[in-house]
């Protein structure tokens, strides 16, 4: 018997579970029976509430995607993190520093019950994203199924691929990111976000996230997504990002700084499940 609580961040949606008050240990088929949407409760990505690792930590964040794989990042479900443990009387804080193994993640309570995360600092080197190209350059090529793609590529703790389009609508974002998802270029997978710039404060967005497919939200997918743009000179440091699911405003200074991503996070219902 598992106590879970169902969240979304912009319709992102999530199962996360209080691992420390309960011992949980879910295997891969587990995770994938859970996530059915039609025998299991349906999610995008299972999130676990640990103890901490550090010593200056609150707790620990551990994510799974729809699949059964393990993760180290997931920027709206960061959001949901910290609902949760506000809303379970786990933490009183507006502060909350939490282990990912990614690193830590800081998430902040701001004005209008949003939620800042401070998703840390891109890294650009090819070995760092991991992607398997010697040269780091501001866009690469690859030809998949005939079709030429030029793309950029981050890491905010996990890997992403962005490639500009005129119009998002009309961008084919199942086949294309399936295709690229799992390419070759890839040894950890990646996830593939498809921008379409409106002006230098706001873009479209839609992301083909690796293990679930397309979703209505991707939180590092977004922060990605502005990198890559200001880095291309196409965006300023404060963007507004409108993904299907709703919007997220996120703001980077350059270079060596940590990327800001705020948005909002909502509980939809407590359950029980019985494995």
């Amino acid at each position: 018997m598992i106590h879970f609580t169902k969240m979304q961040g912009l319709g992102n949606d999530f199962v996360v579970i209080d691992a420390i008050n309960q011992v949980i240990a879910l295997t891969a088929e587990q995770i994938r029976f859970m996530s059915d949407r039609h025998f299991g409760i349906g999610f995008d990505q299972l999130l676990l509430v640990e103890s901490p690792v550090s010593a200056n930590a609150d707790f620990k964040y551990r994510i799974f995607n729809a699949d059964g794989s393990e993760v180290a990042q997931c920027g709206n479900g960061a959001r949901c993190f910290a609902r949760f443990v506000r809303d379970k009387a786990l933490t009183n804080h507006d502060e909350i520093r939490v282990d990912t193994n990614a690193g830590q993640l800081i998430l902040t309570f701001t004005e209008g019950d949003l939620i800042t995360v401070n998703m840390g600092v891109p890294k650009h080197s090819p070995s760092e994203i991991p992607l398997l190209i010697e040269q780091e350059a501001l866009n690469y090529k690859v030809t998949v199924d005939g079709i030429e793609h030029v793309f950029a590529a981050v890491s905010m703790g996990n890997p992403h691929v962005v490639i500009s389009v005129d119009d998002v609508s009309n961008t084919p974002v199942a086949d294309w990111g399936k295709a690229l998802e799992s390419h070759v270029l890839f040894p950890e997978r990646a996830n593939i976000g498809f921008m379409q710039v409106i002006d230098r404060q706001h873009i479209k967005l839609r992301v083909y996230e690796r293990g679930a497919a397309e979703t209505l939200a991707c939180g590092s997918g977004a922060c990605a997504a502005v990198v890559i743009g200001i880095l291309q000179n196409c965006l300023d440091q404060k963007v507004n990002v409108e993904l299907p699911g709703g919007e997220l405003a996120i703001n980077w200074a350059g270079r060596a700084e940590s990327v800001l991503m705020t948005g909002s996070a909502t509980s939809v219902f407590d359950g029980i499940i019985y494995l």
